[in-house]
């Protein structure tokens, strides 16, 4: 499996802990949008490439990433892209099997909200590319109909759907806590928050719409 992983510059607390990604460095490359390069520097990795309009550091931080990143692309400050939107690009360019984005979650909720569109869109464009946004506490998926295979993973043991934009139907739970069969997620529906596996493989499937599936730990 190839793997990009693209840090953005919120805050450095709601960067993923990379440790305990089941990462290879042959297969992983890294990317920073904005002051997610000072992020991944100040972790101990050196991305692959950096690209954003850099607004977020001062002129020595800037010195300082230039130097030790060989691959810059420095944008204009004003654009209608974000610099995060912008570095998902870049790491589709690598042909990925699987996008994991972090650094999005806390500070701004605008650019949070925008982020959160972001991979809805790439993923409903990209199918067979594995988006996700992650930070310690969560991961955030969004499933396209049909159906799909969730697997045991002890770190986020809770697990909730919620429709995005439009319902979501005819969705059936197989394997889980609280199973359900043929039902409809609608939005401002909260009914199937905080769910929880009960194997080591369980599957949910449904006919239409997009699924915001969100797994957390406490």
């Amino acid at each position: 499996m190839k793997r990009v992983i693209v840090c953005s510059g919120g805050p450095v607390e709601e960067v993923v802990d990379f440790e305990q990604l089941p990462l290879l460095e042959e297969e992983t490359v890294f990317i920073g949008a904005d002051r997610g390069a000072l992020h991944l520097l100040e972790r101990g990795i050196t991305p692959t490439e950096i690209i954003g309009d850099f607004d977020s550091l001062t002129e020595e931080e800037l010195k300082f990433v230039k130097q030790q990143i060989s691959e810059v692309t420095v944008l204009q400050v004003e654009k209608d892209e974000t610099d995060t939107h912008l570095a998902i690009q870049k790491a589709l360019t690598y042909e990925p099997d699987e996008i994991i984005l972090t650094g999005v979650t806390g500070g701004r909720l605008d650019h949070y909200e925008a982020s959160l569109h972001d991979i809805c869109r790439f993923q409903i464009d990209h199918s067979n590319i594995h988006f996700s946004i992650q930070n310690n506490q969560n991961i955030i998926r969004f499933l396209l109909p049909g159906s799909h295979a969730i697997e045991q993973d002890d770190h986020y043991k809770y697990i909730s759907f919620f429709s995005f934009g439009e319902k979501v139907e005819k969705i059936s739970l197989n394997g889980f806590l609280y199973n359900v069969t043929d039902e409809n997620i609608t939005a401002g529906t909260a009914k199937f928050t905080s769910n929880e596996l009960k194997g080591r493989t369980s599957t949910i499937s449904f006919i239409a719409g997009i699924c915001l599936m969100i797994r957390s730990s406490d």
